[in-house]
């Protein structure tokens, strides 16, 4: 892709690619994103978290669901920055190869790396993994697809 890398896009600018938004939208920051390639972000989890004082009270880690959705929510950004797919809604096809390697608990950073592998008439293929300190914590392989797109290329009726 011919496309510059993109660097330090905040809340704001995320909102500008992708149509997640608060209480859904989940990571903090992109570090910086390869359009058709590939996206480097960053969720920072405090005890305020929504879903600290029931996951759980005495012992607080974030649940695998918020790990995936924000790891999914940076690999979009490796896509979702391509002038022709901004701004558009993506849905989870498939979630592979999860895999929970370290509990993330309040105060730790979580360091999101994604990256496609693969995008063809509105299906992107790729995988993401997440590191706290630098040791993975997470990692999955993920296919979503973008309705828009794929609409295009669904057998249609004759009339």
């Amino acid at each position: 892709m011919s496309e510059e890398n993109l660097r330090d896009l905040g809340v704001t600018q995320i909102c500008e690619y992708q149509q997640n938004r608060y209480p859904v939208l989940l990571i903090d920051r992109i570090v910086e994103a390869k359009p058709g390639a590939w996206a480097k972000g960053l969720k920072a989890f405090s005890y305020n978290e929504w879903f600290f004082p029931g996951h759980f009270e005495d012992d607080p880690n974030v649940p695998g669901f918020v790990q995936v959705e924000c790891l999914v929510q940076v690999f979009i950004m490796s896509f979702l920055t391509l002038p022709e797919y901004k701004g558009m809604k993506t849905n989870f096809v498939t979630i592979d190869n999860v895999h929970f390697r370290k509990k993330i608990v309040p105060g730790d950073t979580l360091e999101i790396y994604a990256e496609l592998l693969s995008g063809k008439r509105g299906i992107m293929k790729g995988t993401a993994c997440g590191s706290i300190s630098g040791e993975e914590a997470c990692r999955m392989d993920v296919v979503v697809s973008i309705p828009e797109v794929l609409d295009r290329f669904r057998p249609r009726i004759a009339s």
